[in-house]
């Protein structure tokens, strides 16, 4: 089962995310809409980074989605490309009336699997659903792009509050499917003792870039 609120809790884990895509596609909105529930028309280029905060309960675990929005102008790329390292998840997103931002779709994916770990969760996001009498890019088209490159696809409104709730949580169920499979793992190879070294103390390694534990379960090592 899997729930969303805001309420300030001690969560059991951290999961960053990233929001990419080119300027003026609506990734700001899509973050106010999932973070606070708002949306404005007269949203300003984002500068930089600024991430919001969310807590989300998947199973009997409460998870803070740490979700970064980052800038979409080519003068941002370089400072941008560094909040990659870390992140567990992203969503692409363009805006289904300007074929440009699709068509560059393609640079942000190269940069994202280029800085990114190798095991990201992404979702291709079709913004502005609501504005389907300006289509310039068909939700076929998305559909297909994303096939092709393995990713998960919707389309969004953050206007009408179109599924921005479930690409936001979808994301993060995946995110933690996959924790948790590599944390029970950990958990099995510590449990099977070296033939070589018996006695020896067993250390487990998991990647510290790939999930921060606020609650660390006994079997999970965080190296930093």
């Amino acid at each position: 089962m899997l729930m969303a609120d805001s309420i300030d809790e001690e969560c059991d884990y951290l999961f960053k995310a990233v929001l990419i895509g080119d300027s003026g596609v609506g990734k700001s909105n899509l973050l106010s809409r999932f973070s606070k529930d708002e949306f404005r028309l007269d949203s300003k280029p984002t500068i930089g980074v600024e991430f919001a905060y969310r807590n989300i309960k998947v199973g009997d675990k409460l998870i803070k989605a740490q979700i970064w929005d980052t800038a979409g102008q080519e003068r941002f790329r370089a400072i941008t490309s560094s909040y990659y390292r870390g992140a567990l998840g992203a969503i692409l997103v363009y805006d289904i009336t300007r074929k440009l931002s699709f068509e560059n779709v393609s640079k942000w994916l190269w940069e994202l699997r280029e800085y990114g770990n190798s095991d990201m969760v992404i979702v291709l996001a079709g913004n502005k659903s609501d504005l389907s009498h300006s289509r310039e890019v068909t939700e076929e088209e998305g559909k297909i792009f994303a096939e092709t490159e393995g990713l998960c696809f919707m389309e969004t409104s953050a206007l009408e509050n179109v599924n921005v709730e479930r690409v936001f949580l979808d994301m993060i169920s995946k995110i933690h499917q996959i924790t948790s499979q590599k944390i029970l793992e950990a958990k099995l190879d510590e449990t099977i003792p070296s033939p070589s070294l018996h006695s020896a103390k067993q250390t487990i390694h998991i990647d510290d870039h790939e999930v921060t534990a606020t609650k660390q379960p006994s079997y999970y090592c965080c190296s930093n």
